[in-house]
């Protein structure tokens, strides 16, 4: 299966994916890291392992539609059949979803339709919660609101503090990512 990843930051998600030798016994094939972020550290992990990349940055646009057309039009050539996103700080709206139908899928830091959004994890801290946890979702014309694939709690524990908390919901995400395109690349 040929996938793009989506990240804008730091790439631990991407990591998980392109890491995972599982992954690619099972036929994952990463042909390009799309980036709107130049100095992000995910493009030096992508460089690392020989993974393309595209920096694309919206402001180099008129527009948000002439922004994703040109991704579009990367893609095309390279016969993508999922795009994974993976860190990918920007909303996705009708060009991509169109030319990608039911082909896009999200993980979020919380679980969905609580703490849509941005600052997931820290919302959820200051509120409070019990629990807290991770959504991976195929991507809608809304945000955060695709249909769910699959959720995995991350209790908020007496101790927690904010990062604690952050980096078992991290631990989760890159537990439970690879699995679920594991479950894609068997169908």
């Amino acid at each position: 299966m040929k996938v793009a990843i989506f990240a804008s930051g730091n790439g631990t998600n991407f990591e998980a994916l392109a890491d995972s030798q599982e992954l690619k016994n099972a036929g994952l094939e990463i042909e390009v890291l799309v980036c709107d972020q130049p100095n992000a550290k995910v493009l030096a992990k992508a460089k690392q392992r020989n993974i393309p990349t595209f920096v694309n940055r919206i402001k180099d646009y008129s527009d948000r539609h002439a922004y994703e057309q040109a991704i579009v039009e990367k893609l095309a050539p390279l016969k993508i059949e999922y795009i994974l996103l993976a860190g990918y700080m920007k909303v996705v709206t009708s060009t991509l979803l169109s030319a990608y139908p039911n082909k896009i899928i999200n993980i979020h830091p919380s679980l969905l339709p609580k703490y849509s959004g941005l600052e997931s994890i820290q919302r959820a801290f200051d509120a409070g919660e019990s629990e807290t946890g991770v959504t991976i979702h195929y991507i809608d014309s809304g945000v955060d609101t695709g249909p769910i694939i699959r959720q995995a709690t991350v209790p908020i524990l007496k101790n927690d503090t904010a990062e604690t908390l952050e980096a078992r919901v991290h631990a989760t995400e890159h537990q439970i990512y690879p699995e679920v395109v594991l479950e894609l690349l068997k169908k």
